[in-house]
Formats: C-alpha cells, sequence, structure tokens
C-alpha cells in the first residue's frame, strides 16, 4: 500500500498544533490529579529535585505530544488514526499538570522544548509512513517505554511530595492504557533494534532535560 500524504491543510493544522503545544498553556479537561491534597513540607533541594524531574516528564509529554500527531498526520486506517489522535488529547492533559506542578515547585520548564518536539515529529510522520501496523506498534513501545520511566520517577521523588506522585500515577495509567489500545488496534510487535534506538534517544532526551 502506498504512504499515504497529508494534504497542504493538514500541516498547516499540524504545524499550529505544534506551535500550541510549545509555546501556549496547555489545557486539561480532567482535574489536576493530587490537586486537593495539601503542599508538603519540602526543603529547597527537594523542590528542586522534584522540579527537574517533573520537567523531564513535561518534556517527555512535548515529545509524545509531537509523536501522536506526526503519526497521526501520515496514519492510513482511520481507525489508526483516531487511536492516535486519542492518546494525543490525553497527552496534552499530561502537559497541563506537569506545567502545573513545575510552577507550584518554582522550577521551569525545558529551554530545548522546540527541539525535542520537531524531532519526535520526524520520527511519528516516519513511523506512520511504514505503515498502520508498524505505526500503532511504534505507539505502544513508545507508552510501554514511558510507563517503565514513570515507575522509575516514582522512586526518585521525594517521599513527601504527595501532588507530584498523584500526578506520575495517572499518568501512568493513561499511558498503560494507550499501550492497550494500540495493540487492540493491530500495533505489530517492533524488533528488539528498533526498541533499543528507542530507549537511547529516550535516555539523551531525559537525561538532557534534566538539567536544561
Amino acid at each position: 500500500m502506498d504512504p499515504r500524504l497529508p494534504s497542504l491543510d493538514e500541516v498547516i493544522v499540524a504545524f499550529d498544533k505544534g506551535l500550541r503545544t510549545v509555546f501556549a498553556p496547555a489545557q486539561s479537561a480532567r482535574p489536576a490529579p493530587g490537586a486537593s491534597l495539601p503542599e508538603s513540607g519540602l526543603t529547597e533541594a527537594e523542590k528542586a529535585h522534584a522540579a527537574a524531574l517533573m520537567r523531564v516528564n513535561h518534556a517527555g509529554e512535548i515529545c509524545a505530544q509531537a509523536l501522536y500527531q506526526g503519526q497521526a498526520l501520515t496514519a492510513r486506517n482511520e481507525r489508526a488514526r483516531a487511536a492516535l489522535e486519542q492518546a494525543a488529547r490525553e497527552e496534552t492533559e499530561h502537559l497541563a499538570w506537569t506545567e502545573r506542578r513545575i510552577d507550584e515547585l518554582g522550577g521551569r520548564k525545558s529551554l530545548l522544548n522546540p527541539a525535542w518536539y520537531a524531532g519526535s515529529f520526524a520520527m511519528g510522520a516516519l513511523a506512520g509512513l511504514a505503515g498502520d501496523r508498524w505505526n500503532l506498534g511504534f505507539l505502544a513501545e513508545t507508552e510501554r517505554q514511558v510507563v517503565a520511566h514513570l515507575e522509575g520517577h516514582l522512586k526518585r521523588l521525594p517521599a513527601e511530595d504527595r501532588r507530584s506522585r498523584a500526578v506520575l500515577e495517572r499518568m501512568k495509567e493513561d499511558e498503560a492504557r494507550h499501550a492497550t489500545s494500540a495493540v487492540k488496534h493491530g500495533g505489530a510487535e517492533l524488533p528488539e533494534p528498533a526498541k533499543a534506538a528507542m530507549r537511547l534517544s529516550s535516555k539523551v532526551m531525559t537525561e538532557t532535560a534534566f538539567w536544561i
């Protein structure tokens, strides 16, 4: 089957979504997890550490948003495109939650967010061109790796930071559901070299975003 090439209108809409994702405050239809919990008495060092972890998670959500927008742009099948767009909508909520928590902790977002978005969008568009089975398989593997990443961050958060923990727990639930949905819609299992390359690129992003 020939690859699906997007129309000019679709490209313009995708570009607009990219600008909004990177530069505009994200909105959430669901309440932020942990918003009703009292703020813990974290030390300044603990706040800085938690804020850096949440900055990494926010940058990861920028990447996820870009991946799914790129994948949806070149997806051939309407069901696959709908699954990707639904995942992207929920990732927007994750963006809002992590951004809010960064502000509460007195931190800042990654200065490299435009670069993370551009690179991830290109990867997503290429995955879509490979065909819907691989496109959805890429989504499923991305979400599995994100779940593992979030589990690691839950262990690294200060024990008293219940508000950040609530955000990451809810995100983990959503990401696991996205992976299951992608497989259910026909996602193929990616070869191990592809998974290893994804883990490597994720490691570069997370280690860089922790500081920059």
